[in-house]
């Protein structure tokens, strides 16, 4: 069956007792002995009593025990089984989700410029899903490694005004939570994802506003990876005129107030993190059961 093109990467209580209000009451029978053996004519009922009582108690404590952690057990694999499940839903979008939702052709940025100033975004290009061969610095796909490749999916936009260009990637990986968790520490750890030797690559379209937007054109960049999905997002921006740049700068040091860099002042980094984490809340929105999606 031919997939739907539109669907396809590869073509695009209280009682009375209690206040007072009845009166004890009080038995002058014989009392029971603990220590003695039972008088002859006794039946020694009461002992037996004791004894199935204590019995019983025990077999209740050993039951509400068993049972809480018997429920802890159960929780801890629902938890487990749910993380799973959820992993295996997001892992699967590449080719289940269409490319306009994890690619939107136009995406509004409010408050996402220089000063909270709104931007829009014009999607000028798909690049064909893929591996991750020539897609990453040596470096950067060296630290990356860990989590390995499933599939890479990259598209290019542009601003209202065409004077920049942006390449936003989802790195879908094999790796599970853990994976990804100790992934994202070191990242954090280590400032991997400050590095200029661990920027990403662009995607230049041809005969687009994008077709010099090369290695030497990277400006500004940013790098997250996902804890709660087998995902890394990325994006890195540059100047629509194809023009170099020495000195490029992470997104986080160049949103700072006071960053004095070309690309600071251009609002670069505000390019790549304002797309990417627009399309990391689209692809968050798209890991939901049939149900959620249906209700």
């Amino acid at each position: 069956m031919t997939p739907d093109p539109v669907h396809s990467w590869s073509a695009y209580p209280t009682s009375a007792a209690a206040h007072g209000s009845v009166r004890p009451v009080v038995s002058f029978g014989e009392p029971e002995t603990f220590d003695e053996p039972a008088r002859p004519g006794r039946s020694g009922a009461p002992v037996r009593r004791r004894t199935l009582a204590a019995a019983a108690c025990f077999v209740l404590g050993a039951g509400l025990i068993g049972g809480a952690v018997a429920g802890s057990w159960l929780a801890g694999d629902s938890a487990e089984a749910g993380e799973r499940g959820s992993y295996a839903a997001a892992r699967s979008l590449w080719h289940s989700v269409p490319v306009d939702e994890l690619f939107p052709p136009t995406v509004l940025g409010r408050g996402a410029g220089p000063g909270g100033a709104d931007r829009l975004w014009t999607r000028i290009a798909v690049a064909p899903d893929s591996d991750c061969a020539g897609a990453f610095d040596p470096l950067l796909r060296k630290a990356l490694a860990p989590v390995g490749c499933a599939r890479l999916l990259r598209a290019t936009y542009t601003d209202a005004t065409q004077s920049y260009v942006t390449t936003v990637g989802l790195l879908f990986t094999k790796a599970d939570a853990a994976a990804m968790r100790s992934l994202d520490s070191r990242f954090g750890k280590d400032n991997l994802d400050r590095r200029t030797d661990l920027m990403p690559r662009p995607y230049a379209a041809q005969d687009t506003v994008a077709a010099g937007f090369t290695n030497e054109q990277r400006a500004s960049w940013t790098v997250s990876v996902l804890t709660d999905a087998p995902v890394v997002v990325y994006a890195v921006s540059g100047w629509a005129d194809a023009r170099t740049v020495d000195e490029p700068q992470p997104a986080g040091d160049a949103m700072r107030s006071g960053a004095g860099t070309a690309a600071a002042q251009a609002g670069l980094g505000h390019e790549a993190k304002g797309l990417a984490d627009r399309v990391e809340r689209g692809l968050r929105k798209s890991v939901t059961s049939p149900s959620e999606r249906s209700s």
